[in-house]
C-alpha cells in the first residue's frame, strides 16, 4: 500500500482508544509502535502501513477491517447553503461547518459586540469577505479590508469590530475540542 492508498484512520483509532480508556502509551506498548507515531496517526498527520494498522487494531482489541470501516463511516460531505438557518446561532452569525470536526468555521455579518474579548486555545484565521474590520490583538490594532487575513496563534487575546456596514468576517479555526500539537 503506497502513501496515496494508505488509509486515514486517525479519528477511528482515537475513538476506539478512548472508548477502551487507554492512553497512547498503553497502545504503543501493546503494538510496539511509538507514541509520537500513534499521535500523528490519530491527528491525521501520518498514515499507517497495512502492518502498522494491524498492530494498532490488535492493541485496540479490534481488527484493521473494523477500523477502516469506522473511518469510512466517519467521512462527511456536507453543504451549508447561504441563508439556511442554523438552530442555536445568534443573529449575524452563521456556522460554515456543522457538527464536531477538526475544523471550526463561522461567518459574522454586520456589527458584533466589539467589547467582547476572545481567547482560544487553538490557532485561527480571520478573513474579511466583504467590508472592513479592525482587530485588536497583542496590544496592536490591525485594520483589515476585503480579502485580508489575520492569523492568530492559540492563546492570543483579541477582539474585533466591523468598520464598514455589511462587513462579513469569516473565522476558521482548529476546533476547541481538538488538541492542536506543535510539529
Amino acid at each position: 500500500m503506497d502513501e496515496k492508498e494508505a488509509p486515514r484512520v486517525g479519528a477511528a483509532v482515537k475513538r476506539r482508544r478512548r472508548a477502551l480508556q487507554l492512553t497512547l502509551a498503553v497502545v504503543a506498548s501493546r503494538s510496539g509502535l511509538s507514541v509520537p507515531f500513534l499521535s500523528q496517526v490519530e491527528n491525521e498527520r501520518a498514515r499507517p502501513s497495512r502492518r502498522s494498522l494491524e498492530l494498532v487494531a490488535e492493541a485496540l482489541e479490534t481488527t484493521a477491517g473494523e477500523l477502516l470501516a469506522a473511518a469510512e463511516a466517519s467521512r462527511t460531505v456536507d453543504v451549508v447553503r447561504a441563508g439556511e438557518p442554523v438552530p442555536g446561532m445568534p443573529p449575524g452569525v452563521r456556522t460554515l461547518v456543522r457538527g464536531r470536526h477538526q475544523l471550526h468555521a463561522l461567518e459574522f455579518t454586520g456589527e458584533q459586540d466589539a467589547g467582547r474579548e476572545f481567547q482560544h486555545r487553538n490557532d485561527e484565521l480571520l478573513y474579511v469577505a466583504d467590508g472592513a474590520a479592525e482587530v485588536e490583538a497583542e496590544g496592536r490594532a490591525h485594520r483589515l479590508g476585503r480579502g485580508d487575513t489575520l492569523y492568530l496563534s492559540g492563546g492570543v487575546r483579541h477582539r474585533w469590530r466591523a468598520t464598514e456596514p455589511g462587513t462579513r468576517l469569516l473565522v476558521v479555526a482548529v476546533a476547541e475540542h481538538v488538541e492542536a500539537e506543535e510539529e
